[in-house]
């Protein structure tokens, strides 16, 4: 496992005030070890089921059974489910997949499915794919932990329905429910229909579920080698758990760097990637680190509001509309680079008869120079960055950078004192969704957003 964090440039020698100083590091390591503890004893006592994931083999040879059994029966897979059902696919696809994936031909994809995540209840959104699928040659994975999740089963009920007007009473072969294994909706029907399913532990929450079969199913239909992902996770596991000292461990240390520039204001976290395939990274980060974070109390259920704010750039794009922020605007943000090292294709420029300086150079070399003046240029206008190196953008380091990051969201809520497997709320919004959508049991919620509505006359111009 060689992927490393460089925080050079994080750091007060290079940023002044606004970075961290190597005694305020030091100082922090006593706590940060401690945190360390705590995150391996929630995982003895087995409530972060998240770090079991990397190490259940027995599960990946299930999921590769169903993969060969769907090749060359189905071409495309469609994954219904949002937030963390769905967000995981999507960076697993986006790195380990070709770009247009979908837009290949069935014997450039070598057999495998085509992917597709509706991840929203856009009716537009939703209904275009609709359009454009054969329902005939499509399998449908139903993803929910609690199984009632509104989205979740509104997608599944439209396209169900047309489902069983293409299939008949086949329809049934083309689904997978991957769901609480006791409880739920989707379980009770799973049982009852005799539907292929798989689990998700109790114990792992949505946004850490990438490495489950939430994430999995998918990547094994496109073919991608997901015993592999998992090789990936457990060398960083042992990674960070191999160094005595907590600040040699990666996930630590960015844990810890994000805490102590969060107390100098640094309360906005920049994912930057420089690659289009790490881009879906950024909106999974942005999950986890949001969900996790954002809290309204503490461990002893004080009002703390506390949470850094995750955003997400692209690079070279976003040089052209968000660095000018980063660089003369506020100094509330601490900027991460995920950088791959080497990428899968160059593109070279060739020389066209314009004595240019660009020809005979490559786009690797362009974006690989944009990204280190770009880390620079911040740096020498003292804006705190770092920078995550991914040597090859492969299955195993992919499975490394997001075991890497779910283990350093847990440290950090351990430095922020707050619970970060939880998010009250989300479901409070829930809870009045419900309501508002007349399901029994909210007519309360329902009662009470009516009525706080009323209290605020709307002002529209």
């Amino acid at each position: 496992m060689n992927i490393k964090l460089n925080y050079t440039y994080a750091l007060s020698d290079v940023v002044g005030e606004h970075g961290v100083s190597p005694e305020e590091l030091s100082a922090l390591k006593d706590r940060l070890a401690d945190a360390k503890k705590a995150v391996a004893q929630k995982k003895t006592d087995g409530k972060l089921g998240f770090m079991e994931l990397p190490y259940k083999t027995d599960e990946t040879a299930k999921i590769k059974r169903l993969a060969a059994k769907m090749k060359g029966r189905f071409e495309n897979f469609v994954v219904v489910g949002i937030g963390g059902s769905a967000l995981g696919n999507i960076a697993l696809q986006g790195a380990l997949r070709h770009p247009y994936w979908n837009l290949l031909d069935k014997k450039s994809r070598q057999g495998w499915m085509r992917i597709f995540v509706p991840d929203n209840v856009d009716p537009e959104f939703v209904k275009g794919l609709s359009d454009v699928i054969d329902f005939r040659k499509t399998a449908f994975n139903v993803i929910s932990k609690s199984g009632t999740t509104a989205e979740g089963l509104a997608n599944f009920f439209f396209f169900k329905k047309m489902l069983e007007a293409k299939a008949g009473k086949k329809y049934r072969d083309h689904l997978i429910f991957t769901t609480d294994a006791k409880k739920g909706f989707l379980r009770d029907i799973s049982n009852k229909e005799g539907i292929t399913s798989f689990d998700i532990p109790v114990n792992v929450g949505g946004r850490f579920s990438v490495l489950s079969p939430v994430g999995l199913i998918s990547a094994a239909a496109s073919g991608i080698k997901i015993e592999r992902i998992l090789a990936g996770a457990r060398a960083m596991d042992e990674k960070c758990a191999a160094s005595a000292d907590a600040l040699g461990d990666p996930a630590a240390v960015f844990a810890a760097l994000n805490y102590l520039l969060y107390q100098k204001g640094k309360r906005i976290c920049v994912m930057f990637p420089y690659s289009n395939a790490l881009y879906p990274m950024a909106d999974w980060f942005r999950q986890l680190w949001a969900e996790s974070l954002g809290k309204k109390s503490n461990a002893r259920g004080e009002t703390v509001n506390v949470g850094p704010t995750p955003v997400k750039a692209l690079g070279a794009t976003d040089q052209h509309s968000q660095v000018q922020l980063y660089i003369e605007g506020p100094y509330d943000k601490i900027v991460v680079f995920l950088s791959a090292g080497l990428f899968r294709k160059t593109a070279p420029i060739p020389k066209v008869g314009y004595s240019h300086y660009l020809e005979g150079r490559s786009l690797a070399e362009l974006i690989k120079c944009e990204e280190d003046a770009t880390r620079n240029a911040l740096a020498k206008e003292k804006r705190p960055n770092m920078t995550i190196e991914i040597p090859t953008i492969d299955e195993e380091n992919i499975g490394g950078i997001l075991y890497m990051l779910e283990l350093a969201t847990a440290y950090a809520g351990e430095l922020f004192d707050i619970n970060a497997f939880d998010q009250p709320g989300v479901e409070l919004g829930k809870q009045l969704t419900y309501g508002l959508m007349g399901r029994a049991g909210f007519e309360t919620q329902k009662k009470d957003i009516e009525e706080f509505k009323n209290r605020f006359p709307q002002k529209i111009v």
